[in-house]
């Protein structure tokens, strides 16, 4: 067996590793990059029209054939549903066959339906929880992880006596922190190479705060401000919108969705967890329609599946002063002109951003519209990766021979913060035989 990763091991984002024997080939993860090689932001719109020959000559896309061939045998294996994993499948050979969990499934094919983009053809397949698949002479065991986005795995992958480990993003400190500890009990242990995510290695050697812990913080914050919550967090994650609904339970306040969160929601209660709160299901759950995806959603024909569903649990925001102390509303980039047009009062109202702090320079536009209006802008976040305690517990528990270190900036850091163990830092496009 031998593996290449073709992007990570030296930044954030966009990961992608082939593996292969004799006589098969997978590929874990086609993510989109997040940045440049000068860490500059990554702008997906650039390449749009550039031919797949030229995303492989500018290293973009990886360099692997099959993948962009008819009648391809290599298989991708997608770790969850944020893009950095999935973005450049778009480019593959629509026969490639695409192996990821039914809910990446779903959450990938919505965000499309609200970009108006065309839905990945590609030849997909719906792995479960310790399924163990074989492909050729591979298997690959997918396991659930805690992390920011639902559905996210991690994969053991075995062929010819040798074992790799991929983690995947993932955490211990999220709801599903259950999830990692059962990982960590029947992943295979003394495996040959763990490719080991270091997102946060570098921020601090402290555990972060869990989900449960920001709910106090969301309480308070609910409690204190007189007038309207807006809430800016990503509509995938389902654990952080869980903890704000929760915490609008204990504050006597309804949960006022934007259009497209509320889909997703919606779609993970009808389908995969009756306990997720939604519109319909929820009554203290409401739902508003910003222009902007109402109008993508009804020029596609997509009204019927998307919007009249959810038109029972609307509530008008064409006067949001005069509901401004009952609701925890949740916001995006796009919604300025319908905040314009119903909301008049900011300063008693409160901003919350739940997402990573340095993301906020892709908001800007919005952050500075809020600001300039008077309302304060407060941060209650943690992250969706894994804090150092939890790594270090990984390694002290599978007791890999090798580390590979990957989606991170911080490859050096390993040797100093894992002594005595073997780690492999290297670069992109390596072959490591193993």
């Amino acid at each position: 067996m031998n593996f290449k990763i073709h992007r990570g091991t030296k930044e954030i984002g966009g990961t992608c590793i082939e593996i292969w024997t004799e006589t098969s080939r997978i590929v874990i993860d086609m993510g989109m990059p997040l940045v440049k090689e000068d860490r500059t932001p990554f702008n997906e719109a650039e390449i749009e029209k550039l031919s797949r020959e030229e995303l492989i000559q500018r290293k973009i896309l990886p360099d692997i054939p099959s993948l962009y061939q008819k009648n391809s045998k290599t298989a991708i294996f997608i770790s969850h549903s944020h893009k950095d994993h999935y973005g450049l499948l778009d480019f593959t050979d629509p026969s490639c066959p695409v192996y990821m969990g039914k809910a990446s499934h779903q959450l990938i094919t919505l965000l499309y339906n609200f970009r108006g983009k065309k839905i990945p053809g590609n030849n997909i397949t719906h792995f479960d929880h310790e399924e163990l698949i074989s492909y050729g002479d591979i298997e690959i065991i997918p396991y659930l992880m805690d992390h920011s986005a639902y559905d996210a795995y991690a994969f053991q992958i075995s062929a010819n006596g040798k074992t790799l480990v991929y983690t995947g993003d993932f955490r211990a400190h999220g709801k599903k922190k259950k999830i990692f500890d059962g990982f960590c009990i029947k992943v295979k242990k003394n495996i040959d190479y763990l490719f080991l995510e270091g997102t946060t290695i570098s921020r601090s050697t402290e555990p972060f705060e869990t989900e449960d812990e920001l709910e106090s913080k969301f309480i308070d914050s609910f409690k204190q401000t007189k007038g309207i919550n807006l809430v800016f967090v990503s509509g995938q994650n389902i654990d952080r919108l869980t903890t704000i609904y929760r915490a609008c339970k204990q504050c006597g306040k309804e949960l006022l969705l934007d259009f497209y969160t509320a889909n997703v929601l919606k779609m993970i209660n009808t389908m995969f967890n009756k306990k997720i709160p939604s519109p319909g299901t929820f009554k203290d759950v409401k739902v508003y329609f910003p222009h902007i995806h109402t109008k993508i959603i009804t020029d596609n024909g997509k009204a019927e599946e998307f919007i009249k569903p959810l038109k029972d649990s609307e509530m008008s925001i064409e006067n949001l002063d005069a509901i401004a102390g009952k609701v925890v509303m949740t916001v995006r980039q796009h919604v300025i002109n319908d905040l314009k047009k119903g909301l008049k009062n900011y300063s008693d109202g409160n901003f919350i951003f739940s997402m990573y702090e340095k993301y906020k320079d892709d908001y800007k536009k919005l952050l500075d519209f809020v600001s300039e209006k008077g309302m304060p802008i407060n941060n209650i976040h943690t992250s969706g990766h894994a804090d150092f305690p939890t790594l270090k517990r990984l390694v002290d528990t599978i007791k890999p021979k090798h580390i590979v270190p990957i989606h991170t900036f911080e490859a050096k850091s390993y040797k100093q913060l894992f002594p005595g163990e073997n780690i492999l830092e290297l670069n992109d496009f390596e072959t490591i035989k193993v």
